[in-house]
């Protein structure tokens, strides 16, 4: 049975990352280095242009290849060190995310990833380093209300 976040919904991405839960972002693939991922955009994620807001991409890509670096080894977490992004065109309707690790040392993953329309148009790409660390204790989360 898959592990499921303290809402019950199911631990999709390994961790329990709310803010990702919270734009609705689906993991489709994470494994051997790669992830992909869905996301289909929200009004209320848009900027004043009607697209995805800069921020939902980033995201996107941040996750994408957060995931990527972390696919081989579910017993760790990993933080973000930097990142880099571009973007080339705009963010429209559902969006897909893909992410890829390019070399791992035992602490430390560098990665990239590329979003796609739903015409398969590159609209943004990033690279990121990522350090691996133990998974965040739950018992230790914010706690909300």
């Amino acid at each position: 049975m898959a592990q499921e976040e303290s809402t019950g919904a199911p631990l999709a991405f390994g961790a329990h990352i709310p803010f990702v839960h919270e734009l609705g972002v689906e993991l489709l693939r994470m494994e051997g280095g790669e992830s992909t991922l869905c996301y289909r955009t929200q009004p209320q994620h848009t900027n004043s242009f009607a697209v995805a807001h800069g921020g939902v991409s980033m995201t996107l890509l941040d996750v994408a290849m957060a995931v990527a670096a972390r696919s081989d080894t579910p017993e760790l977490g990993v933080v973000t060190i930097e990142m880099k992004a571009s973007f080339m065109r705009p963010a429209r309707g559902v969006l897909t995310a893909r992410g890829r690790r390019l070399h791992r040392t035992r602490s430390m993953a560098f990665a990239e990833a590329s979003i796609f329309d739903e015409d398969g148009q590159i609209c943004g790409h990033a690279t990121g380093t990522f350090r691996y660390v133990p998974k965040a204790d739950p018992a230790k989360s914010v706690a909300t209300d």
